[in-house]
């Protein structure tokens, strides 16, 4: 039995239709003779939803209790032992009610496709675990349930039910969406044009990726190396030298005229890992092609051309971008160069061979380090002078040695000269040698001239061995040098990375470890002051320069400072103290300080997010206070007005009972707008420190009936235990009937029908505790101090249960009156707040 197949419909918010999609789709496939069946289908109370289901079976739900509310799930037993072909199961990332099978519906959905059964389904975007948190930033709303994106991914179908804002809106205004009294709320909120735009271009970019994916595995699977232009990707190819920025620069523009276009920045290192580009020039092109939105990638290859092509082509690119060769016109006449020869085989890929100021002007020299040190050289070239002249004193005195040997045991001294000191020193022996064996064992003896071919062919084998020797030798000790150091510097590498990642200040950590690397005294990061930046570079004194970060002991303040300055750009120097830098330490120091500008850059960015921080909570709160106070505002407002209007209508004549209820509904408006603008004011004037407090004993079994008659009628079922030899407590009486109300409040919304909340007193070490114990669904733990936020209400999803000052004002007013509010879980489930206050151990007068 094989696998079910999984399909998808994705939306970009609720109501664009996925339901009616999945249920057409489910009609479809039952009118082609598919055995096809509803394991869950959320209509919503949306009529044509309901209307698409027809005649289709629908296995029944599964009825569960948790805390005493009856909850329906879908009935996952029942499905499979029904075993249909199909089965439609709505809104993917739903959470399961606690004690079923699996935590999450998509689990459900699981074990359905390992039954072999085909599931149709539904998700909106702001449900995928990748996209969370760009959706909360959007909207403001934090999405509890999610599904993993690797479960969409495996879809063998993802399917986009698309609708443009504008028309989701009229969806919306049209009540196909929500209730009426959740329009207003919804179209002020969730659904803004600029949310639906937002979240709308996220479902495309993000199925746009998945049908990416698709491509590549096609692509893959059929062995198709050809690239196939559906979105142009831009490749430039960095060889790490300086003519790189203009080359990215130039990608970028071209990448740019085409939208949603990918820059790709390739580096084809040596295999052997020897011949390197300059690593600062790489590390500072590598920031570039970020900044512009690219990414940066390296490969390993000994043909340019061919290894260029292949990533080309693995990455599906469009476009090559290749700067004009650096070589001179006499080394193009021998080679065509990696920019000629990879547009000879590029194929389809369009190739842009780029000019820059550095074309044609021959690679830049650089000094080779010599392969051995001095003192080897020396010795080389000692035994050169004075060894070869000894062997042949040696071998004077053995005459029976024929040519041929004499030749073998020349040779062999070049090589033990070329072991010892390199290339030049086996040079001037082979030449030497060469010499004496022509004028001391050739014939005619004592002579330049070689009287036999046989001879002179010996000789000529032994002066080409002996260079060939020379060379190899010479090549093997220098590729050794540089092998050592490309391992030392990796190292090196590798060891401030580790030290950078695993501090908690970029910057500082990497000079730090900077400095210990190389000897230093101390290492600066200078930064050129606004009024310097127009000065001439010969202008600028020490005053034209500021230390943005430095470590060590007497670090340098300007570049003539220090022993060693490196530039970074125009503006940015590292400044090393302490002893001068070998030039080929320098090269890897130019590669820190590349990066101790990208660390510099993250540190400024980070405090200006720290900057921005408070003014981003201080705009959202400004926000929900509008979108809330709003509807709060208007909603007694409207109620009152309509009361009093209809007392005042002559066209209606009212009995004693209607006006009563009119006069009820008026007075009941008021007072929850009286409430709703006290706790504004007292919240304003707890974040200004303006609240006044009086503090004065007060019992608390008289403030409780106080504010469990100030709620009313849907308080009379709260249950009180509050011992009679209770201290008083002590605290303001206006503020704490303040606090009692919203505390009562929230936790009558909370509690099931039939389990009203209960009051507890108790007392514990100089205070006073007031327990308010409800049995609803609960707060997780790590949601506890988000219920305090003021303007938000935990869980809630209109604006039909205040402005969500409740609880944050509870909280203000309680630390006023120096006490404290803290949340519990109720044994068995529910929510349980603590009120302490300071027990009044004698009469005190007021407080300010």
């Amino acid at each position: 039995m094989g696998r079910g197949e999984l399909r998808i419909y994705l939306g970009a918010a609720p109501g664009v239709g996925k339901t009616y999609a999945v249920l057409e789709e489910a009609q479809r496939r039952a009118e082609r003779g598919t055995d096809v069946v509803i394991g869950l289908v959320e209509t919503h109370g949306r009529r044509h939803t309901a209307e698409m289901i027809g005649d289709l079976e629908v296995v029944p739900r599964r009825s569960m209790t948790y805390r005493g509310v009856e909850f329906t799930e879908m009935d996952l037993d029942a499905v499979l032992a029904r075993r249909p072909e199909v089965v439609v199961v709505d809104e993917l990332a739903h959470t399961n009610v606690p004690g079923s099978r699996h935590e999450k519906r998509w689990q459900d959905v699981q074990e359905l496709l390992d039954a072999g059964i085909s599931v149709l389904s539904t998700v909106n975007v702001q449900h995928l675990e990748s996209l969370n948190d760009v959706v909360a930033q959007i909207t403001g709303t934090t999405q509890r349930e999610t599904v993993p994106d690797q479960v969409v991914r495996a879809a063998e179908q993802v399917e986009l039910v698309d609708m443009t804002p504008e028309a989701l809106r009229r969806r919306m205004a049209h009540g196909n969406i929500y209730r009426p009294d959740k329009i207003d709320a919804a179209l002020g909120n969730y659904f803004r044009v600029g949310n639906l735009t937002a979240l709308r271009e996220l479902a495309l970019l993000w199925l746009a990726d998945k049908v990416d994916e698709q491509l590549d595995a096609y692509r893959a699977q059929q062995g198709i190396s050809d690239t196939w232009e559906a979105r142009e990707r831009v490749v430039v190819a960095l060889t790490g030298g300086p003519e790189g920025e203009t080359l990215i620069r130039r990608a970028a523009r071209i990448a740019a005229r085409s939208k949603g276009a990918d820059l790709l920045a390739v580096h084809v290192a040596r295999s052997d890992g020897l011949a390197g580009a300059d690593p600062a020039q790489l590390a500072r092109q590598r920031v570039l092609v970020e900044s512009l939105g690219g990414t940066y990638h390296q490969v390993l290859g000994t043909d340019i051309p061919a290894a260029l092509l292949d990533f080309a082509r693995g990455v599906n690119a469009t476009q090559l971008v290749l700067g004009a060769s650096r070589r001179g016109r006499f080394a193009q006449v021998f080679s065509r160069g990696v920019g000629v020869t990879t547009t000879a085989l590029s194929g389809p890929i369009d190739v842009h061979l780029v000019t820059h100021p550095e074309a044609g002007r021959g690679r830049r020299g650089t000094s080779v380090p010599a392969a051995l040190s001095r003192r080897r050289r020396l010795i080389g070239y000692a035994l050169a002078v004075l060894g070869m002249p000894l062997l042949t004193l040696v071998l004077r005195t053995l005459p029976d040695l024929t040519l041929t040997n004499d030749i073998l045991l020349f040779l062999a001294g070049v090589v033990g000269v070329a072991l010892v000191g390199g290339l030049w020193p086996a040079l001037v022996a082979a030449l030497g040698g060469s010499l004496l064996l022509n004028w001391f064992f050739t014939p005619p003896y004592r002579t330049l001239t070689i009287a036999e071919a046989d001879n002179l062919l010996a000789l000529g084998v032994f002066v080409g061995v002996a260079i060939a020797v020379s060379w190899v030798v010479d090549v093997a000790a220098r590729r050794t040098r540089e092998a050592a150091r490309a391992s030392a510097d990796a190292q090196t590498l590798a060891t401030v990375a580790g030290s950078v990642l695993r501090g908690e200040r970029p910057l500082p950590a990497l000079l730090d470890r900077l400095r210990e690397t190389f000897g230093l005294r101390a290492v600066s990061v200078l930064e050129l002051s606004d009024e310097a930046g127009g000065r001439p570079a010969r202008a600028r004194g020490a005053d034209a320069w500021r230390v943005v970060a430095s470590v060590g002991e007497r670090p340098p303040g300007s570049p003539g400072a220090g022993e060693t300055v490196v530039p970074v750009d125009d503006r940015l120097s590292v400044v090393l103290a302490g002893r001068r830098l070998e030039a080929a330490d320098r090269r890897v120091v130019e590669a820190f300080a590349a990066q101790a500008a990208v660390a510099l850059r993250q540190e400024r960015l980070a405090e200006e997010a720290a900057t921005a921080r408070p003014l981003a909570a201080a705009d959202r709160m400004r926000t929900a206070l509008l979108a809330a106070v709003s509807h709060d505002l208007r909603t007694p407002l409207a109620s009152a007005k309509a009361a009093v209007s209809s007392l005042r209508s002559h066209d209606v004549e009212f009995d004693a009972d209607d006006r009563e209820e009119l006069l009820a509904t008026a007075d009941e408006s008021l007072d929850r707008l009286g409430r709703l603008v006290a706790n504004l004011l007292d919240m304003s004037r707890l974040q200004a420190g303006a609240l006044g407090v009086s503090a004065t004993a007060i019992g608390l079994e008289d403030a409780v009936p106080l504010a469990l008659d100030e709620l009313g009628p849907a308080a009379a079922e709260v249950t009180t235990d509050i011992p009679a030899d209770l201290p008083a407590a002590l605290a303001d009486p206006g503020l704490l009937e303040r606090v009692l109300v919203n505390i009562v409040a929230n936790a009558l919304r909370h509690s099931p029908p039939g389990r009203p909340p209960a009051i507890t007193g108790s007392a514990h070490a100089g205070q006073v505790e007031l327990r308010v114990i409800d049995t609803g669904p609960g707060i997780p733990e790590d949601q506890w101090e988000h219920v305090f936020l003021p303007f938000q209400r935990l869980g809630d999803r209109d604006n039909q249960t205040g402005v969500g000052l409740g609880l944050a004002l509870s909280r203000g007013l309680a630390e006023a009156m120096g006490g404290s509010i803290t949340p519990e879980t109720t044994p068995g489930g529910g929510l349980t707040m603590v009120l302490r206050l300071p027990a009044a151990t004698q009469p005190e007068g007021p407080q300010e």
